[in-house]
């Protein structure tokens, strides 16, 4: 069994800043991405930021300049500084992670429960 748990989510004015964090746990034997996506009402889930074991990130055009993603392998565990926050950023962002749980069996994606951000006065 593998958990992604969430944190930092809530509700922030224009131009604030937030920081979300996930923490993987159970049975992992390695770790080859972790990420964010985020969902808005009424739109398809989408990529916000996500980053490699090696540490190659990627972003959305729609996040670049504002958004940074980062991990702690020791941890487990990814973060998302989001600063500069604009009303089109609110969605519920959800962790997600590409997990070996062993040698000999192919990694699988595990998603967190989600966590609501809300940008408004």
């Amino acid at each position: 069994q593998v958990h992604l748990v969430e944190s930092g989510g809530g509700l922030v004015q224009p131009g604030g800043s937030l920081r979300l964090s996930c923490a993987a746990s159970g049975s992992i034997f390695s770790i080859k991405a972790m990420g964010w996506y985020r969902q808005a009402p009424g739109k398809q889930r989408e990529l916000v930021a996500d980053i490699t074991n090696g540490g190659s990130a990627n972003y959305a055009d729609s996040v670049k300049g504002r958004f940074t993603v980062s991990k702690d392998i020791a941890k487990n565990t990814v973060y998302l500084q989001m600063n500069s926050l604009k009303p089109e950023d609110t969605a519920v962002y959800y962790c997600n992670a590409d997990i070996i749980i062993h040698p000999f069996i192919p990694s699988d994606d595990y998603w967190g429960q989600g966590t609501q951000v809300t940008v408004s006065s």
